[in-house]
């Protein structure tokens, strides 16, 4: 592939581009050269009244009940390189869509929280490859995006109140290679898993590309251990049985033994590591916080899932019972499937309602 100024990384950071870079945030909305900080007018026009223009005049947006914000439309062929942003409100009730070229649903939609590993609404220290969150809520992307006419970024506050957004996209003009595919991101809730019913983390994925990742928000509703379930990835041609079958919830996250250190070691064990963690447990506080919580995540950077035509996949929500047998388990799971593939994308299914979003 020849080179232009995509995918940079340490082996290739000395070598010069064509490639032109750009930034979109509250102070340059539009990533022109030489258009930066020039606001006279904004959320910090009063901290910045005695200095004038040019002294963070417009640090952020505010985005009101039920509007949608667009973050960013850019004309061109390139590649958004870093998201960072930082939110008020609730995590849930904001969702972020990315739209490719010409096509007019999105290939992204997901609540921001989720998107950047944070479904549950509170902080949690996440320290990946593909995503960083770092305190107290700043949400850090570094999924390659390349795009080939245009890039167009939305916000949509659910919310009854409104909502400030800082924020910055990091990009890059430059050419784009035939074989480069377009990022997706969905999301999926169930609240409960049917009983006796796999969670679909997604499904109807149609076209040829490779699974990049899955983010699970996982919310348990009965005592015990709740992750011996498999995931399954129901591949091109395959119907009932899939191609590929994991072993357990926590295996597939690259742990082992239910993450579990012991009652004398504290318990569950949270970790980050480039490719995988547990990140975050949320325990209850004996009080109305009732339900463990959990935050977990898989990154494919080293071991990408391709498919030729459509992809399916699943996760068991399996705990045990008496006897030493299986339960079925019907809890909290919400799920953001990523991965990359070529154009046109199938319409995503609507959004659940906000009810059915709400973290509760």
């Amino acid at each position: 592939m020849a080179f232009d100024g995509l995918g940079m990384h340490l082996g290739n950071l000395s070598r010069i581009s064509d490639a032109e870079s750009r930034s979109i945030s509250p102070e340059n909305f539009t990533g022109e050269p030489g258009r930066g900080g020039m606001a006279t007018e904004g959320t910090g026009s009063g901290p910045a009244r005695d200095l004038g223009q040019g002294w963070k005049v417009s640090p952020s947006v505010r985005i009101g009940a039920g509007e949608t914000f667009t973050l960013a439309d850019i004309d061109g062929s390139g590649a958004i390189q870093q998201i960072w942003l930082t939110p008020t409100g609730r995590w849930r009730f904001a969702i972020l869509r990315i739209y490719w070229d010409d096509q007019e649903h999105p290939s992204v939609e997901c609540p921001l929280g989720d998107f950047f590993g944070m479904g549950w609404e509170q902080y949690a220290p996440l320290n990946s490859l593909a995503v960083c969150v770092n305190p107290r809520s700043a949400f850090n992307c570094y999924w390659e995006m390349p795009f080939r006419k245009r890039c167009r970024m939305t916000v949509t506050n659910l919310d009854d109140d409104g909502m400030v957004l800082y924020y910055q996209i990091n990009y890059t003009l430059t050419r784009v290679p035939e074989d480069a595919a377009y990022f997706h991101a969905r999301f999926h809730r169930s609240n409960p898993v049917p009983e006796k019913t796999d969670f679909t983390i997604v499904d109807g994925i149609e076209g040829r590309g490779q699974y990049v990742g899955t983010y699970m928000a996982w919310g348990s509703n009965s005592g015990g251990w709740w992750g011996e379930g498999e995931i399954k990835f129901y591949m091109d041609d395959d119907s009932e049985w899939p191609t590929i079958c994991g072993t357990g919830t926590e295996d597939y996250f690259c742990g082992s033994y239910c993450f579990d250190m012991g009652k004398d070691q504290g318990g569950y064990r949270e970790f980050c590591t480039p490719h995988a963690g547990l990140h975050q447990v949320i325990r209850p506080d004996g009080r109305f916080a009732s339900q463990q919580r959990f935050g977990m995540y898989r990154w494919h950077i080293a071991d990408p899932i391709r498919f030729r035509s459509k992809l399916r996949v699943t996760m068991q929500a399996l705990g045990w019972r008496s006897g030493r047998r299986y339960l079925p388990l019907q809890d909290d799971v919400a799920a953001v499937a990523y991965w990359y593939q070529t154009l046109p994308t199938a319409p995503f299914p609507a959004l659940p309602d906000r009810d059915a979003l709400e973290v509760i």
